[in-house]
């Protein structure tokens, strides 16, 4: 028997006053697939992940994770979802390991120093566990705010932009630690623009134009000439 989605969406709907941004989304991600999710700027993108991740709650329609409504469970959906924004958010005062401690204070965790520096070992920064925030690179900076997601160990991960900032060494790190997320059952939901290697994990590709789905396929149907046609076909854009 097919195991229950991990992430479940119907007919949602997002507005900003007028603007209508997700129209009529519906969608499923199982444990242990991972969907990518392409469209251009505006496209809703964004907008999807963060009524699952319960910082917008939606117009209409429902949002589920692990079977508990994101806008009316908000806090058992964030028990099991890490979110990993477009921006780093990290506190370039702190050192790397008090960003770690203060999310973890934040989240309400109980977490040793171990953990922590576990999480910084985990992507490759635990070397500079106590250098100031502000004296790391860009790629570093980011592989610090993927650290929280690898702390929080979540059932369902979001991410926006997963390898945006990220050095060659960083992305190699990202998808064999998500390709081992799947494998241990975790779902992954990502909005990207990449059609490269950043796809190699995703299992089914889905292309947002307009606040709608207008393309769901898995991704080993889609050779990357194609995808980029497709991709600039309904969404009148370039990759």
């Amino acid at each position: 028997m097919a195991a229950d989605p991990a992430v479940r969406v119907i007919d949602l709907r997002k507005a900003f006053g007028t603007t209508l941004v997700l129209d009529g989304i519906s969608l499923e991600v199982r444990p242990g697939e991972a969907v990518a999710l392409l469209g251009a700027n505006g496209a809703g993108k964004t907008t999807l992940l963060k009524i699952l991740a319960t910082l917008w709650r939606p117009t209409r329609g429902t949002a589920t994770v692990a079977g508990f409504d994101c806008a009316r469970q908000p806090e058992r959906v964030r028990e099991r979802v890490g979110l990993v924004a477009h921006g780093t958010l990290v506190y370039d005062d702190l050192t790397a390991l008090e960003n770690l401690r203060f999310w973890s204070v934040l989240s309400g965790a109980t977490v040793g120093t171990s953990d922590l520096r576990d999480a910084l070992a985990a992507v490759e920064l635990e070397p500079f566990a106590d250098e100031r925030v502000r004296s790391l690179s860009a790629g570093m900076k980011r592989r610090l705010s993927l650290a929280r997601v690898v702390l929080a160990r979540p059932e369902v991960m979001l991410l926006d932009e997963p390898s945006a900032g990220l050095d060659p060494q960083g992305k190699k790190w990202l998808e064999e630690y998500l390709q081992v997320f799947k494998a241990r059952g975790g779902a992954i939901l990502m909005a990207t623009h990449s059609f490269g290697r950043g796809l190699n994990v995703a299992d089914r590709i889905v292309i947002l134009a307009g606040g709608r789905i207008v393309l769901e396929r898995p991704r080993t149907t889609l050779t990357p000439d194609e995808l980029a046609r497709l991709y600039a076909l309904h969404t009148e854009d370039g990759p």
